[in-house]
């Protein structure tokens, strides 16, 4: 089960996350996770962007994947998130207001219907399609601290 697309649902969550913990794979540490969320939701709403890096004819089964009760792989690179973190906040607390206030604008960003952002690994996807990879990515992470099962 994926975790739902609302800050409702997220923030409680978030919140549990102890500085100090150590994942249970990968090398973020908890501010970094909150820090590299906070990077997709800019991608998602359009400040930050970057080129489609897989081939096109591969697109479609990317975007099929968002409709499947397929997990995301752990351990898995990608081009557009640095190995080597270097954290932007003061805190962990910051992060998560960072994050929030992310999540506020990128909600905002698809108040206007048709309004599609590209995804380096997905290409482009509508607001339903954001929502359905933030929750993939979001109990992707959430697991990896033990946020959730």
């Amino acid at each position: 089960m994926f975790i739902q697309s609302s800050l409702e649902e997220i923030l409680p969550l978030i919140n549990k996350l102890d500085d100090q913990a150590k994942p249970n794979w990968g090398s973020l540490t908890p501010q970094g996770m909150v820090e590299h969320l906070t990077d997709t939701l800019k991608i998602a709403s359009g400040e930050t962007r970057y080129k489609l890096v897989i081939p096109e004819e591969k697109l479609e089964s990317m975007q099929r994947f968002l409709e499947t009760d397929k997990e995301m792989v752990r351990n898995i690179e990608v081009p557009f998130a640095p190995k080597v973190r270097e954290l932007r906040n003061e805190s962990i607390s910051d992060a998560i207001d960072e994050f929030v206030e992310q999540w506020i604008a990128f909600e905002e960003h698809y108040e206007n219907e048709g309004t599609r952002e590209l995804h380096p690994f997905y290409g482009d996807l509508n607001f339903d399609q954001w929502k359905k990879l933030n929750s993939k990515h979001l109990t992707h992470h959430f697991k990896q601290f033990g946020l959730i099962k």
